[in-house]
Order: C-alpha cells, then sequence, then structure tokens
C-alpha cells in the first residue's frame, strides 16, 4: 500500500516538474521574444534618427540655394555616420505631374486635362475622370473612382504630385515621361530637351516653347513654369542588416525663403532603390 502511495507522489512531482519546466520554458520564450522586439525597437529609432540627419544634409543643399529657379546643385549625395551608410535624394515635386491642377476654381483645365490623358496613355493605363474627386491631399483618394486599384496608383505615384492648384510644372526639371504629356513631343525630342538642360536650364518659359527642339510644335506655355519650391527629400539609411527610408516634403516660403516641413513618411525599406 505504501510503495503504490510513494508511487502516485512520484509520479504527482513528477507531473508538477513537468508543469513547472512547460510554464518557464514559456516564460523564456515570451523574454526572449520581448528582447527581441525591444532590440528591433532600438534599432529602429536609431535608423530614424540617422535619417533625420540625412534629412538635415537634403535642406542644407536646398538653403544654399539662391533662387527658386536655380537648379539644385547636388540632387544625391552620400555619406557614412555610426557604420551606417546615408544616401540623400532631393527631387523637385514641380517637375511632377500636379493632379490638383486639373481643377481650377472648380472649373476642369482643358488644356491640364489632355496632359492628363497623355500621361495616362503613355503609362499603358485606362482613363481617369480626376473631377469628380475634386482636391487631393493623398493619392490614396483615388481609390474613390470605379476602376481605379493599389496598381493604378503603383504606377502613378512616381510621376504626379499633389501641389496646389496654381504650381506650375517646371520644365527645367521634368523628366522626359512628364515632358511627353505635353502636345507634339515624341520621346526623342524629350531626351533632347533632358541632356540639354543638364548644362544650363531655360530661363523662361517662353525661352523652353520656343527652343529649335520644339519648332513648329506651337507648343502652349499655360501651366508651366521654371521654378519650383516643393520639394522631397528622402533619404535611405543602411546600418548591417537594418534598412530604413524616411521621405520629408518641404515648402520654401516665397517671401522669407524658410523651408518649412509639409511632411514626414516611412516609406518600406528597399536598399536598392529610392522612391520617386
Amino acid at each position: 500500500m505504501r510503495a503504490g502511495q510513494r508511487g502516485v507522489a512520484l509520479i504527482s512531482v513528477l507531473l508538477v516538474m513537468s508543469l513547472a519546466l512547460v510554464i518557464i520554458g514559456g516564460m523564456l520564450r515570451s523574454h526572449r521574444t520581448l528582447l527581441q522586439g525591444i532590440g528591433q525597437q532600438l534599432q529602429q529609432m536609431h535608423l530614424r534618427q540617422l535619417a533625420v540627419a540625412g534629412e538635415t544634409r537634403g535642406l542644407g543643399l536646398l538653403k544654399a540655394q539662391q533662387k527658386d529657379s536655380d537648379l539644385i546643385a547636388q540632387p544625391s549625395s552620400a555619406f557614412a555616420m555610426e557604420d551606417a551608410q546615408i544616401r540623400v535624394e532631393i527631387e523637385d515635386l514641380a517637375g511632377r505631374f500636379n493632379l490638383n491642377a486639373l481643377l481650377i476654381q472648380g472649373q476642369v483645365d482643358q488644356v491640364t486635362l489632355n496632359r492628363w490623358a497623355r500621361l495616362l496613355a503613355l503609362l499603358e493605363r485606362p482613363p481617369v475622370q480626376l473631377e469628380q474627386v475634386g482636391a487631393l491631399r493623398e493619392l490614396s483618394q483615388l481609390r474613390l473612382l470605379p476602376g481605379v486599384d493599389a496598381e493604378l496608383l503603383r504606377h502613378l505615384a512616381p510621376w504626379v504630385a499633389l501641389l496646389p492648384a496654381e504650381a506650375a510644372t517646371n520644365v527645367n526639371t521634368a523628366p522626359a515621361l512628364v515632358l511627353r504629356t505635353l502636345d507634339g513631343i515624341e520621346s526623342s525630342t524629350a531626351e533632347a530637351l533632358v541632356r540639354q538642360r543638364s548644362t544650363a536650364g531655360w530661363p523662361s518659359v517662353q525661352a523652353f516653347t520656343q527652343d529649335p527642339l520644339l519648332s513648329g510644335l506651337g507648343l502652349s506655355s499655360h501651366g508651366l513654369g521654371v521654378d519650383s519650391r516643393w520639394y522631397r527629400i528622402t533619404v535611405l539609411v543602411t546600418q548591417g542588416q537594418g534598412h530604413l527610408r524616411l521621405a520629408t516634403d518641404v515648402e520654401r516660403d516665397p517671401k522669407t525663403r524658410h523651408l518649412n516641413v509639409l511632411q514626414r513618411r516611412v516609406l518600406p525599406s528597399n536598399p536598392n532603390e529610392i522612391p520617386q
């Protein structure tokens, strides 16, 4: 009888010990997961601090501009800090197609509408009637329209901007594809214009429309400009296996020339490219 009781007691002890080991094991796993999470958070905080340093570098380059019509002297730069590689890209947002220019005081601007149709055709995308949504603050607002999905937004994102309606397209910084949205400009002409302006931009819109490469096109100067005050600073930070991309949109006050930060966004990490 006593032997049976001792056997039951031993089994009970073993069960309690097994249960205790399971609980301890779970606590250790939970503790390890917690430590890993804290470590990742600390790494992200450090990467953000490094990204802000890159943003400061970009702001300094923009502050060095004497005039809004000046081309960005250093649109890209790279430097090392605390064993991290930091790459900075500066883009003139006025070089993109301004979606908000389609509606001027509630009326559809026909010239801009035609350019919008050409942009969609160049991107091999179906027509989209933007007047249905009015002024845009976020590109995702286009999802309110039928036929607009994430794939279309992905194709549009590198080429469009959401600036005030009066913001003109800067022909001195617009990429070849955006120049091709202007009536009559073919691919070869757009590429030639981009190569030509790499040494010196056009001093005026009139000088652009009268460029020999555009002779005979009768190009409209409507909605075009040669300067800007809206920029995007994109910073890519790489440290070990960690990556972080920070996009900062800024606007230069036309009177004080002070740079105001409009928004900051942490973008999905991709060490091989900087977003446009």
